[in-house]
């Protein structure tokens, strides 16, 4: 899996993505500008000693990103999508795009991908849930749907075992 965030400008949030990307073996690709530096102390405190685990790309913009990945199925979420991101089938391979906090992906790029371009429901005029909490939804649901490939299914107790009955 990829996740891509376009013009991301919070460093807390990319540095909590990254770290659901180390935990889910999902490459993060990162789209310039940015609203701030790699190397900032508030991105790596997000993503916690993670942050060194993280395979990550960067790009210069949209086009470079574009011309290095010139067959990728990108998935686009958005407030704005007409799909809901369970409604679609979701590739190992696949990019999922999710826009900058402050306006998303730009609606010219959303017009040409309209047919991947997804949303996660909501109710009332609320404009959007946080982007850290959307790449999690939207990249659980992708994972669920590749069977959760090469992750652990089941966790271990400190003190105890599952087969102990208290």
């Amino acid at each position: 899996m990829n996740v891509v965030l376009f013009e991301p400008e919070i460093p807390a949030n990319t540095g909590n993505i990254g770290r659901t990307c180390v935990a889910t073996g999902t490459r993060l690709h990162l789209i310039e500008p940015m609203g701030f530096k790699l190397n900032e102390k508030r991105i790596k405190r997000a993503g916690l000693d993670y942050w060194k685990e993280l395979d990550i790309t960067v790009y210069d913009n949209y086009e470079d990103f574009l011309s290095r990945n010139p067959n990728g199925k990108i998935y686009m979420a958005t407030t704005k999508a007409v799909h809901v991101y369970t409604q679609v089938n979701y590739e190992p391979d696949c990019f999922i795009m999710f826009g900058k906090e402050s306006a998303g992906i730009p609606e010219e790029i959303l017009l040409r991908n309209k047919e991947r371009a997804v949303r996660i429901p909501m109710i009332g005029e609320t404009r959007s849930l946080n982007l850290a909490n959307s790449v999690a939804i939207v990249l659980y649901e992708a994972l669920r749907q590749n069977d959760f490939h090469g992750m652990k299914r089941t966790g271990q107790l400190h003190h105890h075992t599952w087969a102990e009955s208290l």
